[in-house]
């Protein structure tokens, strides 16, 4: 008490039973604590008038009028303490209203504090100070040379609470959805999205804004194989490229799952009468037959009020039994995280107990599946199950569109996403910290990271900071999709696009000679060239226009090599300021790092407050074909666009289904922007093919088909597992890159 009193800038004088004048001492106080174990000693003419008195003291004194023959006493004599005292405490009490007091108190500054320092964007970060290495090693030995922090520490240096985070080893951890909750009120940073020709500069932003001490979050597809480069990059690079946290093999098994379900569907239908069926769906349990909850909600999309499963009509037991799906109509496909070219056709079915029950099918790659997109668009869990939930597998013989709900299996899927759907927090070689979630297939997915991990991260960074997302496959294919698709479902509207450009991307667009991997590079692209070059930047300016249909400032960044030029580098910067962007300016964060690209956050910064009237690019009550032909004529420059005959008819199809208001999602080459992958720069004169239109309902998006592509690459003769092997003493991955 003495103490604290003191730290309240009171002048103390401690007494004890023997002080001199004791009386005259305790008569100056104007605050009177008495502790003194003695029945009350303290008199009160003792004390001073209008002063207040804490009676810490517990003494038992003889009372006979006492069931227990005694009765208790403070140390100050109550009765006449009470006429001079301006307050006393009661007896016993003294301690406790005091220790009572003292807590609220500490309770409620601890809370201050805690607000002082998990306010987003106040981040105490620490950042690793890169070791720069000439000439720059292999991205794998660059990886390998920088310790990462303790995936817990960035997680708390963020503001993450420990109950929001769910390690996965040391430096990896899934982050808890119930943070939206916790931050909803908090305002948003400012949101950028990184397009172009090169990956690395897509973590560069984040890297930068080390330097500029700045928060900052960056937000990356789940793909693996693309964790930046160089001095740019997510660490560690086999955690990122391997297994990460599981989200793709959760993504495999559930996508397997429907495809097993509707086999197995069509082949009990055709080996059992509507009675066997209807039994066998609704078992007998306890005598009784009872309709499971995704059997009610299939009863009501049939309009059968009933839940009585004893009370259904002949009719509604063989409308509910029967999906009688047309095989031949099946878009769903079973996929595998291995490229394996022999399953791009194959035939299922063929074991006797089948009873010759067989069709023609196809795996794609895992990344292809549908439940990949509607992870990386979902806003919640729920909305993740109604997602789910709405995904078209096939078509009835009756024209009639079957979903998952209708096979019974959305609330199974949702159980085997539910540890998916948490974003995955990692770290860039600075010690940034990096969502890694979702990676939907880009050719014909949308090509963005995940909703989700974007929507946190604007939260944490707070409204000074910075969440900068990946539209991957290039600007007419990413950022279009990440316009009309993910913009449209995640209701964020983006500050700043960063278009990235290469000496050598450009330099192809300009008729430059083909790249063959595992060859040496053509002269003309380690050469200064500066006509082919020009010739290029028309596909930059392109570009540059595509983002601004959309009313967005564009950063230009020039990621820049050690055999590019001065004149190289300047010429596109002229170019693109030329075209109308905001800014351009070259990056050499691959050989330094955040170093290397101080200029683009800078201009990213100016940008971000530059004015911006963000539009989409169509309506959605528009009819399908125009939708297709705006994106065709306004982002990849063709004349117009052709159906043919399966594409038509899908219009015909969709539109009477109800799905005709849902944006479009092309499924073309990255090549170039037209449907000929050799057609360089910028294609003109031509009319776009659109073979075939396929619907993911559960993403919530149509996506035409323009030519051919594999959704299943395939092995080359020599594959890396050549090079691979783990270090069984020290498990050590060695040759995966």
């Amino acid at each position: 008490m003495h103490d604290l009193l003191l730290w309240s800038h009171a002048t103390v004088t401690t007494c004890h039973s023997k002080t001199t004048d004791l009386p005259g001492e305790v008569g100056k106080a104007d605050i009177l604590v008495v502790g003194i174990g003695k029945a009350e000693m303290v008199k009160g003419e003792w004390i001073k008038k209008g002063a207040v008195v804490i009676d810490c003291g517990i003494n038992h004194v003889p009372d006979e009028t006492k069931p227990s023959g005694k009765r208790v006493v403070g140390d100050v004599h109550y009765a006449s303490a009470k006429e001079q005292a301006g307050f006393i405490t009661p007896v016993p009490g003294g301690v406790g209203p005091m220790t009572v007091a003292m807590l609220m108190a500490n309770t409620v500054l601890g809370a201050k504090r805690f607000l002082e320092s998990h306010q987003p964007g106040k981040w105490n970060i620490s950042y690793t100070k890169l070791n720069l290495q000439k000439p720059v090693p292999s991205d794998i030995v660059i990886s390998r040379s920088c310790v990462p922090k303790p995936i817990d520490r960035l997680a708390r240096e963020v503001g993450l609470l420990s109950d929001e985070v769910e390690l996965y080893g040391k430096t990896k951890a899934k982050v808890q959805l119930n943070i939206i909750k916790r931050l909803q009120a908090q305002p948003d940073g400012k949101y950028v999205v990184v397009t172009g020709y090169a990956v690395s500069s897509f973590i560069c932003c984040t890297v930068l804004f080390s330097l500029l001490r700045i928060p900052a979050f960056f937000c990356f597809l789940s793909t693996g194989g693309a964790a930046g480069g160089g001095y740019s990059q997510v660490i560690p690079m086999e955690e990122f490229n391997l297994h990460l946290t599981g989200d793709i093999h959760a993504i495999t098994a559930a996508n397997n799952l429907v495809a097993a379900a509707i086999d197995a569907r069509m082949f009990h239908e055709s080996t059992q009468s509507d009675k066997a069926l209807y039994n066998r769906l609704v078992p007998l349990s306890g005598g009784q037959r009872k309709f499971s909850p995704i059997q009610i909600n299939r009863l009501k999309k049939l309009g059968i009020e009933k839940t009585d499963a004893s009370t259904l009509t002949e009719d509604e037991i063989t409308r509910f039994a029967r999906l009688d799906i047309d095989p031949s109509s099946v878009t769903w496909q079973r996929v595998l995280d291995t490229n394996d070219r022999f399953l791009r056709k194959i035939t299922i079915g063929q074991s006797p107990t089948e009873k010759g029950y067989t069709r023609e099918a196809q795996f794609d790659i895992t990344v292809a599946s549908e439940i990949m997109a509607v992870l990386a668009l979902t806003s919640s869990m729920e909305d993740m199950r109604q997602r789910l939930a709405k995904m078209v597998v096939a078509t009835s013989r009756s024209g009639q569109p079957i979903t998952t709900e209708d096979l019974g299996v959305s609330g199974a899927l949702t159980v085997l996403m539910k540890d998916a759907i948490k974003p995955n927090l990692m770290q860039t070689l600075e010690g940034n910290p990096v969502f890694v979630h979702a990676g939907p297939f880009a050719n014909i997915a949308h090509g963005n990271s995940s909703i989700l991990a974007d929507k946190i991260a604007l939260k944490l960074v707070g409204p000074e900071g910075f969440v900068v997302t990946e539209a991957g496959f290039g600007a007419d294919i990413g950022m279009e999709k990440f316009f009309n698709i993910k913009c449209r479902y995640s209701g964020l509207r983006p500050h700043v696009v960063v278009l990235v450009a290469t000496v050598r991307a450009l330099k192809m667009h300009g008729g430059g000679p083909i790249v063959t991997a595992g060859m040496p590079l053509p002269k003309e692209y380690i050469e200064e060239n500066l006509e082919l070059l020009e010739n290029g930047c028309s596909n930059m300016k392109k570009q540059i226009e595509n983002a601004q249909h959309f009313g967005v400032p564009v950063v230009v960044a020039v990621n820049a090599f050690k055999t590019d030029t001065e004149a190289e580098l300047d010429l596109i910067c002229s170019i693109a300021k030329a075209a109308g962007a905001f800014d351009a300016v070259r990056c050499s964060h691959w050989a330094e790092g955040g170093a290397g690209a101080v200029a683009l956050g800078q201009a990213v910064q100016r940008a971000s407050e530059a004015p911006s009237n963000f539009k989409f690019l169509y309506d959605l009550e528009l009819p399908i074909t125009d939708k297709i032909r705006i994106i065709a004529q306004k982002i990849y420059g063709a004349d117009d666009i052709e159906l043919l005959p399966e594409a038509q008819h899908k219009v015909e199809l969709y539109t009477k289904q109800g799905f005709n208001n849902l944006p479009i999602c092309m499924a073309k080459t990255h090549l170039s922007l037209s449907h000929e992958a050799d057609k360089k720069g910028v294609p003109t004169g031509y009319v776009l093919p659109i073979r075939d239109i396929r619907a993911s309902v559960g993403s919530g998006f149509l996506f035409p088909l323009v030519g051919t592509m594999p959704t299943i690459p395939g092995l080359p003769t020599r594959p890396c597992f050549y090079d691979i092997d783990l270090d069984p003493e020290t498990e050590q991955v060695n040759g995966l890159f």
